[in-house]
């Protein structure tokens, strides 16, 4: 039996906790940081007043560290932290739905979470049942502490009572970033009927580096990782770094553009307090967003790569008669000589090879009308060092 709960058949778009804010607990040395109710509120708030959910951003989720230490003595059930979260988690849960937001929660398949904290395992259903009352609306479920060769059971049958409380939660997996780091080979027919998104690989960190090591991971193993994504069901290469430290202005449309192609979900890990305008014009550019959104949700794949510019390309809509798609093409330099880099393809060479041409434009320059291109027709585009052009091929 699936996970049928008709949720996440575009890739889930919201903000969470973990790449920025870690698991600063220390709310009188980091008052604005620390992982309490009043960031999440505020996160929430800034998502609406920055114009974030009118563009498709709509979770706020808390990562790890929002916990106690310890279950309840009589009920057994988890307890938010009492000092940071004096509340509990319903009035946090009903702000972010009065403002038209949905609520994510993290666990852990486990004894105990990632941070030390109490794990789902031994208490999967009462968990399930809390997050319900708790009107949750998403669910990441990691796998510290937990037995790598219980995983392939254990995360469907959380899945199950998740389903079963009747409250529609998206499930977020990470057991085959646990499996492979083991050399285990996951089960991705499973992972699919079972999961809505899943993290295949390393945790992100704010760097280039990080950035270029999970694409060379999706694009060495787009074989068999690939043909898995799709409606309800995503491979999920981790947060978005945009807007923090890590990365300059043209890495960040890099990630941006990438992570479009791979029909990644679109989780943001910053301050958005301090987001700069041309990072924000970024994370909020509409069609790119509308790449990573695309309803035939077919994930892209790094097609070739010449002279240090990788190309990745993604078949999207509209689809003409037949069956020809429209393509998002994304020209992605690991060039660092520090000039911008001219290429010059044929359509052809892209592998697109509609006989009546595309219509092309510029995804990161809305004046950039490029006009129509036929397949034995040259392309060129030129690359900032670390950077990436990003067009749409219309199907005509």
């Amino acid at each position: 039996m699936g996970l049928d709960n008709g949720l996440a058949l575009t890739p889930p778009m919201g903000w969470m906790s973990w790449e920025r804010f870690r698991c600063l607990t220390d709310c009188e040395l980091y008052p604005n940081e620390c992982i309490s109710e009043q960031l999440f509120r505020r996160h929430a708030d800034l998502l609406v007043n920055e114009g974030y959910a009118d563009a498709g951003y709509e979770y706020i989720i808390i990562d790890d560290c929002w916990l106690e230490k310890d279950r309840d003595n009589k009920t057994q059930k988890l307890v938010a932290d009492k000092k940071r979260f004096p509340n509990g988690l319903n009035p946090l849960a009903d702000h972010i739905h009065n403002i038209g937001l949905k609520f994510g929660l993290y666990q852990d398949y486990g004894t105990n979470t990632c941070a030390g904290f109490p794990g789902v395992i031994k208490h999967m259903q009462l968990d399930a049942k809390t997050f319900a009352e708790w009107d949750v609306d998403y669910v990441k479920l990691d796998g510290c502490y937990a037995n790598i060769s219980d995983m392939a059971v254990g995360y469907p049958e959380f899945g199950r009572l998740l389903n079963a409380t009747g409250r529609p939660m998206v499930y977020s997996c990470s057991w085959p970033a646990y499996q492979e780091d083991a050399g285990e080979m996951p089960d991705y027919t499973s992972l699919k009927q079972h999961c809505n998104l899943w993290r295949n690989w390393d945790d992100i960190d704010d760097s280039l580096e990080s950035v270029a090591q999970i694409m060379d991971y999706f694009g060495k193993n787009q074989d068999r990782i690939q043909p898995h994504a799709g409606p309800g069901h995503w491979n999920d290469p981790d947060m978005l770094l945009l807007g923090n430290y890590g990365l300059s202005y043209d890495q960040s449309k890099l990630q941006m553009a990438i992570w479009s192609i791979m029909a990644a979900p679109l989780i943001m890990s910053n301050d958005l307090a301090a987001v700069r305008p041309e990072i924000k014009d970024i994370l909020q550019n509409r069609k790119v967003i509308a790449v990573d959104q695309d309803v035939l949700g077919i994930q892209g794949r790094r097609v070739l790569s010449k002279n240090q510019i990788e190309v990745w390309s993604r078949p999207i809509t509209p689809v003409v008669s037949n069956n020809q798609h429209s393509y998002a093409v994304a020209f992605a330099s690991r060039r660092s000589d520090g000039a911008p880099y001219r290429i010059v393809f044929t359509l052809k060479e892209l592998g697109l090879h509609n006989a009546a041409g595309y219509n092309v434009e510029d995804l990161y320059d809305d004046k950039s009308k490029l006009g129509i291109f036929r397949p034995a027709n040259q392309f060129i585009t030129r690359v900032n060092p670390n950077g990436v052009t990003f067009y749409k091929f219309t199907a005509l």
